[in-house]
This record gives C-alpha cells, structure tokens and sequence, in this order.
C-alpha cells in the first residue's frame, strides 16, 4: 500500500459507525462486516471484502440496479433480476449472520 492509499484508508477508518448491537448486546449484528467490507473492496483486496462480509458482492449490483430502475424504469428483466439479487442477499446475509453466532 502506498503512501496515498495509507493516507485514504486512515481517512475511512475514522468515520466508521461503530456496531449498536455489538456494543450493547456483546454479539454482531447481521449488518457487522459491511463496512469493514466495502474499505477491503476500495483497497482492491476482493477475497478478504467477502471473507469479511459474503453479501458485498450482491449488494452492490442490488443497489446499482435499484438507482437504474429507478432512473431509467426499466421494464423487461430488470425485475427479475432485482429479486433474483434481493433473494441471494438476504440468503448471504442470515448465511454470513448464522455462521458467525455459531463460531
């Protein structure tokens, strides 16, 4: 990591919304890991991004696809797509959830 990216990732880390649920009920949440995630993906470490958080890689073209839709109203197959994403990201996401209470 260079200088530039050091300085970058610093940045990010210091506006991390700390997790309610961890502090306060000692466990993570099924959102823990998101953003986490997201600062792996914008340093370019893609296998750690979903080590750390599975439904990062559907997430994302979730929301692209729901700014599209909404922006361009698209009519064929971007609803099926929509809820084929949705379905795969909450399946992850109570995957990634479950895993983590029981280790």
């Amino acid at each position: 990591m260079n200088a530039t990216e050091n300085i970058a990732y610093m940045g990010l880390q210091d506006y991390m919304l700390p997790c309610a649920s961890k502090q306060i009920l000692g466990f993570d949440c099924p959102g823990c890991g998101l953003q986490r995630s997201v600062l792996l993906l914008f340093q370019g470490e893609f296998l750690a991004a979903f080590e750390m958080y599975p439904a990062i890689y559907t997430l994302i073209p979730l929301i692209l696809l729901i700014v599209v839709n909404k922006l361009f109203s698209l009519k064929i197959g971007g609803n099926i797509l929509l809820i084929a994403l949705s379905i795969s990201s909450v399946f992850l996401i109570l995957a990634n959830f479950i895993f983590k209470l029981l280790h």
